[in-house]
């Protein structure tokens, strides 16, 4: 009789872990929130790469300071037939108003940068809802199309930051290949660099105002070409929902 009291307290303890296990493994697929578990609790993670089937992959600028190779990088990329994501500044959007436009013209995303590029994980949440959505609106302004993506000055973030983000319908967006072109590396340097870390899914950081970035360019792109990359804007690489963030920030969509 002990035999089996004892036999049933662990079948029922065996079921219950089960049913636990089921009901954590569901409730991990169904959200879409960017959450990766972190010792005490769940730390929220922006969207650095995508986990795709495909060869699909995003090259993004970020735009602060100026202008003065955006002509040359807008030329290769019409010349070559890419389309990729300009993060904005707002000052920089009202400084220039006319290669806003006609960076969205051309088929490319216009992404947020924040108002005025400040360390935004110290901001509190007014404050940091005030930079987005001011940053947002100037840009819409221009464009007639709201931002659905925003990448934090500096990388920096924290889940205030992403939660704020995301509040406002807003998909934080960093990336896992740095060209360092905002290093003044070289041409062949920064190419080097970006050819030996692109994957499936990446998110490639480039700065408008590079001061080799518009000499490497061409020929990053041709040679990702030639290894069967396709180029997208990032709103068209990420998932929308049904996805889960890992520990790289690489976003997966649910099985």
């Amino acid at each position: 009789m002990v035999t089996l009291t004892v036999k049933r307290k662990t079948i029922y303890t065996i079921l219950a872990f089960a049913v636990i296990t089921v009901i954590l493994t569901a409730a991990l697929k169904a959200t879409s929130a960017a959450q990766v578990f972190g010792g005490k609790g769940f730390k929220k993670l922006p969207i650095y790469s995508v986990g795709r089937d495909d060869n699909k992959i995003s090259i993004s600028f970020d735009c602060a300071w100026g202008v003065d190779y955006t002509d040359e990088l807008l030329t290769i990329m019409r010349e070559e037939n890419v389309k990729c994501t300009f993060f904005m500044v707002e000052f920089w959007v009202e400084k220039h108003p006319d290669y806003v436009k006609k960076i969205y013209d051309e088929g490319h995303e216009t992404g947020t940068h924040s108002a005025t590029h400040p360390h935004m994980s110290k901001l509190d949440v007014t404050a940091i809802e005030k930079e987005l959505v001011t940053s947002s609106a100037a840009i819409e302004k221009i464009t007639g199309e709201k931002p659905q993506t925003f990448r934090p000055p500096f990388g920096e973030y924290n889940d205030a930051v992403i939660e704020t983000a995301q509040k406002l319908g807003l998909y934080p967006v960093q990336w896992d290949v740095d060209s360092l072109d905002w290093k003044d590396l070289s041409a062949e340097a920064i190419k080097e660099r970006v050819l030996k870390r692109v994957k499936s899914g990446s998110i490639v950081l480039f700065h408008n105002q590079g001061l080799h970035t518009h000499e490497a360019l061409r020929s990053i792109i041709k040679s990702l070409k030639a290894k069967g990359y396709e180029f997208v804007p990032i709103k068209e690489l990420i998932y929308r929902d049904g996805y889960t963030i890992d520990s790289n920030g690489r976003q997966l969509k649910n099985s």
